[in-house]
């Protein structure tokens, strides 16, 4: 899945941290690294997001404030009126060439936080004060890809399960959900993968599991009883894109169980221009990059036209396996 890091980059405050230790132990040949915070390293200048993520390097470090941020109005709340996530972990293993995080950090090396238990501590005093909580877990980030040596996932449903006004999702491409099935499920916590047609994830989505193998995964998550979405989140304008989408719903209609599906999300292409601007600079080579973008508000996305058309056909080829409560879309 993930060549091992070379190098781990680790704060000297959270050097001893039983948390540190036991991700070290994990890659025993790499260079260990003292360094005075993360920032020094992954907000340095002249950085080449493209070279790093060729061979990126692990940080390790102490998030010291703000544990929980306001949803952003790029992701769907599902209607929730206290919609947030957190930053367990910045940048993700995967090279998604529409990935926002390419133009919202200078570094593609993987920073991960170790003190949990602050987090922990402020999603309690949140829930405490708010009554309710939707928290989008896996954010800036796959946390399930991570799993096997980054244990937040697993910590994170033992820590919901006494704390019924906690909803959590998850969201994923990770074909991991071995390294939690042994947990009982939740019904407020919602495992939501993200699926795309084999042609995107083989030219698009780099180094992401296949849509067989995806699947499968998500075929497991609903036996063992886990709440599942579905994200078709971006929905491309590739070239021959209908043929390509409207497969993929006749292959998820035939292979999964409309009963275990809680939701179907499905939304067009959209991205802060900043984000876009920097993410063009450093990849040249993405066709779906360069696309005649509609510009609104520092919003980059498909023309209201094209988006009603993505949307609609999406939509309609969904329906004919799913019920239409089933089917959440995005126009943000």
């Amino acid at each position: 899945m993930f060549k091992s890091f070379s190098h781990i980059y680790i704060e000297e405050g959270i050097w001893d941290h039983f948390r540190t230790k036991e991700i070290v132990s994990k890659f025993p040949n790499a260079i260990k690294i003292p360094i005075r915070h993360y920032k020094d390293s992954f907000n340095r200048n002249s950085q080449n997001f493209r070279i790093q993520k060729l061979s990126p390097k692990l940080i390790l470090a102490e998030k010291k404030d703000q544990y929980l941020y306001p949803g952003s109005d790029f992701s769907p709340n599902f209607s929730h009126p206290h919609f947030y996530y957190n930053t367990l972990a910045l940048n993700c293993i995967y090279d998604c060439e529409y990935c926002y995080l390419q133009g919202m950090f200078p570094s593609a090396n993987l920073v991960l936080f170790v003190n949990w238990e602050d987090f922990f501590s402020e999603t309690k005093q949140f829930l405490e004060k708010n009554g309710s909580l939707y928290l989008a877990l896996s954010y800036d980030t796959d946390l399930l890809a991570l799993e096997s040596f980054f244990k937040a996932t697993e910590s994170w449903i033992q820590f919901a399960n006494d704390k019924p006004n906690l909803t959590m999702e998850i969201r994923t491409k990770s074909t991991n959900f071995q390294s939690i099935s042994h947990l009982t499920p939740n019904p407020n916590i919602v495992l939501a993968w993200t699926i795309s047609p084999q042609n995107v994830i083989d030219s698009i989505e780099h180094g992401t599991p296949s849509l067989q193998a995806r699947i499968k995964t998500i075929q497991k998550a609903i036996q063992a009883g886990w709440k599942v979405r579905i994200c078709i989140d971006p929905i491309l304008r590739v070239p021959d894109w209908k043929t390509h989408y409207q497969s993929l719903a006749e292959t998820l209609g035939k292979e999964l169980n409309p009963e275990g599906i809680s939701e179907l999300s499905v939304g067009g292409f959209r991205m802060n221009i900043d984000f876009l601007k920097q993410i063009v600079d450093i990849r040249k080579d993405s066709s779906i990059l360069f696309h005649a973008f509609e510009k609104k508000d520092k919003i980059v996305s498909y023309s209201n036209e094209e988006t009603k058309e993505i949307l609609e056909v999406m939509t309609t080829a969904l329906q004919k396996h799913f019920l239409s409560s089933q089917i959440k879309v995005s126009y943000s």
